[in-house]
């Protein structure tokens, strides 16, 4: 694939990333939106229609996930990255879902701290964040 169509490749996922991020409020149900936007520490925990809110959470999470797997392939161009990493995310989508529905359902003020950082990685691009630096220093490395 020519340089300059991979170079466009990543930019339109990296742009599908960046919607998804500032569409947030029309496209996903999410009452957490502006609870964590404001002083969340000392509210109670917004009204919330449990099964939605889960099922947009891993709408969300799908998207961002596909797209980060898009980005990982054009960088990298190694399907054993990509692999890798789609395993990746599927273990940390189990274990940050099982403790996000945990907080959804049980919510109390001493979790919200914990509750916003499992949130954040379910709903942004962290992970991705992560891997590109981690495959790129494995991939140089002496």
């Amino acid at each position: 694939m020519p340089k300059a169509i991979n170079y466009i490749g990543i930019v339109l996922l990296v742009i599908g990333l960046v919607l998804i991020r500032f569409f947030e409020d029309t496209l996903f149900y999410d009452p957490y939106l502006s609870f964590f936007k404001n002083d969340y520490l000392y509210a109670d925990s917004p009204p919330r229609a449990v099964g939605k809110l889960i099922f947009n959470v891993i709408l969300r999470y799908v998207l961002n996930t596909l797209i980060s797997l898009g980005i990982l392939f054009l960088v990298f161009k190694d399907r054993n990255i990509v692999k890798f990493s789609a395993l990746l995310y599927g273990l940390a989508f189990v274990l940050l879902m099982m403790a996000y529905t945990y907080f959804v359902i049980n919510p109390r003020q001493e979790d919200y701290y914990l509750f916003f950082n499992v949130r954040r990685f379910l709903i942004q691009p962290v992970i991705l964040i992560l891997l590109i630096p981690a495959f790129y220093y494995h991939k140089h490395k002496g």
